[in-house]
């Protein structure tokens, strides 16, 4: 496949579309926590996830697991965007000045990345593209994800992948698990399996918790929530699970589920207090409020 320089229009922050670049896998995006160019790669262009957390900004949301990934097309489309990054003129044509860098590759987009069949084939294209433009020392490769499929030997091997190419996971826990249902994430959750699959994630690849914290109808978490998500951070660390820290976050963007109207930014204030009762547990946390 010949190199066709993409057409983008300027990035903004709070635009994160995944077709910006008219690529199926891969999106460039200006990230506030990543403080500088992100390049995405989505293995759910059919808008599927296993969970419908009730704060996602993913149009169309269904619920499912994500196609065949054509892993050749995607090895075109990341060659491209990076050939336009490293070598073109992207950055001046395309990113607002103070971002103009570039921070990572990661694979988050419409849905649950790990439920790709081809996750491990995903990383190895990573793999060859961050070799090929010399990035190595450079970039971070990072999975967000909601560590539902850790137990999945595959993707066991894609985390030890990750962690040869300077990589790092994001691991989404809102609130502490308990056992049953969970309003945040509309899913039933098993808090051994939780437990067990972080633990798991973090013995492989440098691991941060990912956590977005908000208002429901107006009603911030109240203190036995705090306390048990606490509580939950504390147990790990007491069971020797390595942690790189906390990514501590707020609605940057509205909610495109049924919920949105019921969902409003935690104050500056609180989500401060919140980071020191974290830090106070002996973890670093970087916070996008």
């Amino acid at each position: 496949m010949a190199l066709e320089i993409p057409v983008v229009t300027p990035l903004r922050v709070d635009d994160h579309s995944r077709d910006i670049a008219g690529l199926t896998y891969v999106y460039p995006v200006v990230s506030r926590r990543a403080g500088g160019v992100s390049l995405g790669i989505n293995l759910n262009p059919n808008n599927a996830c296993n969970w419908r957390c009730v704060y996602c900004q993913v149009p169309d949301l269904q619920r499912g697991s994500a196609p065949d990934t054509h892993v050749e097309q995607l090895e075109h489309e990341l060659n491209l965007m990076l050939h336009d990054i490293v070598q073109g003129d992207f950055m001046q044509r395309a990113v607002p000045e103070g971002a103009r860098r570039l921070n990572d590759i990661a694979f988050s987009g419409n849905g649950e990345p790990t439920t790709s069949a081809q996750f491990l084939a995903c990383i190895e294209v990573v793999e060859r593209a961050i070799a090929r433009f010399a990035l190595r020392e450079q970039i971070k490769t990072v999975l967000i994800t909601n560590g539902s499929q850790m137990d999945k030997a595959s993707v066991q091997a894609g985390l030890q992948k990750m962690a040869t190419i300077n990589g790092e996971v994001w691991f989404k826990i809102d609130r502490a698990p308990q056992d049953g249902f969970e309003f945040v994430n509309q899913i039933k959750l098993n808090r051994e399996q939780v437990a067990r699959r972080l633990a798991t994630a973090a013995a492989l690849c440098p691991t941060w918790v990912q956590t977005c914290m908000f208002a429901v109808d107006g009603v911030l978490p109240d203190s036995a929530e705090v306390e048990a998500y606490l509580a939950f951070l504390a147990e790990q660390i007491a069971q020797g699970v390595v942690l790189q820290g906390v990514l501590l976050y707020g609605l940057a963007r509205p909610s495109l589920q049924a919920e949105a109207p019921r969902l409003t930014a935690a104050p500056l204030a609180w989500m401060q207090q919140l980071v020191a009762r974290i830090e106070g547990l002996g973890l670093v946390v970087k916070l996008s409020a």
